[in-house]
């Protein structure tokens, strides 16, 4: 076998485990394999992919994203995708990631003020308001599509149906982290495996008032489809975000 053919043999082995994963983790909610092991798995494909570009044309491993909507639910496609955040393992793939966004914005060797959160581990959900109502929600699918888990979501205390502020866009969708907290996890914790299978576990029942009895919590940190925003960077959204009642994470700085 030629040195090429072996490459693009190991790659499609990686994106093969790697969709394998996906599928466990965000379909079934039974990850196989832990989160530091599943971002070892990508950045070793992402490696292979910096060295030879031309593995993209077979696949991009940054397109691979979540895993297709059970048929359970009614399908959606997103207003806006719902895409994936990348990983930094080091100071140098901070340095990149910074190097990246400066020269997108053109401003090469300048000081670039970050907003950080801390990374809940839950599922994803995206909630569409227009005029103020809760209109559908979302989960995450496979980034262009979702499913419907509206009824679901409307059982969470942190999720507003009706926000009649002035400031509030005729239409958005606000994205978020369903999840359960670690002390309300304890007294269900013979039921699931672990408190994000928790949460996927119960915002995917068919019958919402089963859902109702679930602890679920979220916070939203972000947004997709807008009309009518009136924001100048993520920390004035955030305050908006407060503003409207939502949660949002205290520790953001």
């Amino acid at each position: 076998m030629s040195e090429s053919k072996e490459i693009i043999v190991n790659y499609k082995k990686l994106v093969k485990e790697i969709k394998k994963h996906n599928k466990h983790y965000f379909q079934y909610d039974t990850p196989k394999i832990s989160d530091k092991d599943y971002d070892l798995l990508k950045k070793e494909a992402l490696k292979l992919e910096k060295k030879f570009p031309y593995l993209k044309k077979i696949t991009d491993i940054k397109s691979i994203i979540g895993s297709k909507p059970l048929n359970k639910f009614n399908k959606i496609k997103h207003i806006s995708p719902m895409l994936s955040l990348s990983n930094a393992f080091n100071i140098e793939d901070m340095k990149d990631f910074l190097q990246k966004i400066g020269n997108f914005l053109n401003k090469k060797n300048q000081t670039i003020e970050l907003f950080c959160e801390p990374k809940i581990d839950g599922i994803s959900a995206t909630l569409i308001y227009e005029n103020g109502i809760l209109k559908k929600g979302l989960s995450r699918g496979d980034g262009k599509t979702g499913e419907d888990i509206t009824e679901n979501l409307k059982t969470i205390s942190d999720i507003p149906h009706l926000i009649k502020a002035k400031n509030f866009p005729e239409e958005i969708d606000i994205r978020g982290e369903v999840f359960i907290k670690n002390s309300d996890f304890k007294k269900l914790s013979s039921k699931f495996a672990n408190p994000r299978n928790a949460a996927s576990g119960s915002l995917r029942q068919k019958n919402s008032s089963y859902t109702k009895k679930i602890p679920l919590k979220f916070i939203a940190y972000t947004f997709g489809y807008e009309k009518g925003l009136l924001v100048e960077n993520q920390s004035d959204f955030i305050k908006k975000l407060s503003e409207w009642g939502f949660k949002t994470n205290p520790l953001n700085k």
